[in-house]
């Protein structure tokens, strides 16, 4: 696995590669997040290897019929089992095989018939009803617009239009410009507010999960849609509100990112990873302002300085991610602030390993 370049990207992938030569046993929304960062790096290094792996793990999954083997039930509706979708488009795009093609038709037939609110958007999975989960977006909003492009059904796009502004709407805090992680519709569930029906706290991951998703929409969104710029002021308004909150010691963001004063706190590298690509990735499609890149230096550098370690034979090692934060699964799952600085933040998270080849990637393509 050697190679001449020298990039982040690189050293962390091929690291990750070899002491992680398998991602089959289950199909993971978490390895989806690995997958599409590889892709990204095939598609800018040309480098073969990377395509290789993920073909190899994927093909590990797809029985001969096009069907997953093992981690998939259509019957649980978990947007995030969508994500790992997102790798077939390429696989399809240059082998040709049909059963990338059937899967890809199996996850968006999910997608036609998900659970949803009465205004019309996703619920995060089926044991979660009538609930809006922000993660979620990036799981299944950007398969979907590339379905709908490669398969030009474009009334797809109005669907997701509508649901990101509904969304984000209704989880939007006017005064910070941030998002909370979860809404639900019935104003009910323990961990939201009675009177909005959000979660109590910005969570660094859930607002980095849903900058990636509107920024990776935008890649296959029509010029000319009626409400593409309406996503973009979305997207714009919450980096205002993100660079807010910057830590201006590191350059990093906290795991609760307004609380950036209190001890327990701590900063998050998977939210700092989600943060940086979607500022890097902005400022390259020409949504963000190119005075924005005294930003991301800070970041970026903060993040290599403060999290990224290698070891005497070159393996890379990140460190500081937050392990889980989900909500509803049990009653200290409340979404305060105690709860979310209570998860632990681990080494070598794969979150915060396919985050960080991701961010890097779009560095790296930025300069």
């Amino acid at each position: 696995m050697n190679s001449k370049g020298n990039a982040w990207s690189e050293k962390m992938a091929q690291s990750y590669m070899k002491s992680n030569p398998d991602l089959y046993e289950r199909w993971s929304h978490e390895y989806g997040v690995i997958f599409k960062a590889m892709e990204r790096l095939w598609r800018r290094t040309g480098n073969r290897m990377y395509f290789n792996y993920i073909q190899r793990n994927i093909d590990k999954n797809i029985n001969e019929s096009g069907k997953i083997v093992r981690g998939y039930q259509v019957e649980e509706f978990k947007v995030d089992a969508i994500n790992s979708g997102k790798a077939l488009f390429a696989l399809f795009e240059i082998t040709g095989d049909i059963r990338y093609k059937k899967v890809i038709l199996t996850l968006a037939d999910q997608l036609r018939i998900q659970p949803r609110t009465k205004e019309g958007v996703f619920w995060h999975k089926l044991v979660y009803p009538y609930q809006i989960f922000l993660d979620g977006f990036y799981m299944w909003a950007p398969f979907y617009a590339e379905y709908a492009e490669k398969f030009n059904e474009s009334t797809i796009f109005d669907d997701i239009a509508n649901q990101i502004i509904v969304a984000a709407t209704h989880t939007r805090d006017a005064n910070t410009g941030l998002h909370y992680q979860a809404w639900d519709e019935k104003k009910e569930i323990f961990w939201c507010n009675k009177q909005t029906g959000c979660s109590h706290s910005f969570w660094s991951r859930t607002n980095g999960w849903f900058s990636m998703a509107m920024i990776d929409v935008l890649d296959f969104f029509p010029e000319t849609h009626v409400k593409r710029n309406k996503i973009v002021e979305i997207f714009k308004n919450q980096i205002e509100g993100l660079i807010k909150v910057q830590d201006p010691g590191t350059g990093l963001w906290y795991q609760v990112l307004d609380k950036g004063d209190r001890k327990e706190n701590y900063l998050e590298t998977s939210g700092s990873n989600m943060f940086i690509y979607s500022i890097a990735k902005g400022i390259r499609k020409g949504y963000l302002n190119k005075s924005l890149l005294t930003v991301l230096n800070k970041a970026y550098n903060g993040l290599l300085t403060h999290m990224v370690e290698t070891d005497d034979s070159g393996m890379i090692s990140i460190k500081g991610t937050c392990k889980s934060a989900s909500l509803g699964d049990a009653p200290h799952k409340d979404s305060t602030f105690e709860y979310y600085v209570s998860e632990p933040a681990v080494a070598d998270d794969i979150k915060g390993i396919g985050t960080f080849i991701l961010a890097s990637n779009e560095v790296e393509l930025l300069a």
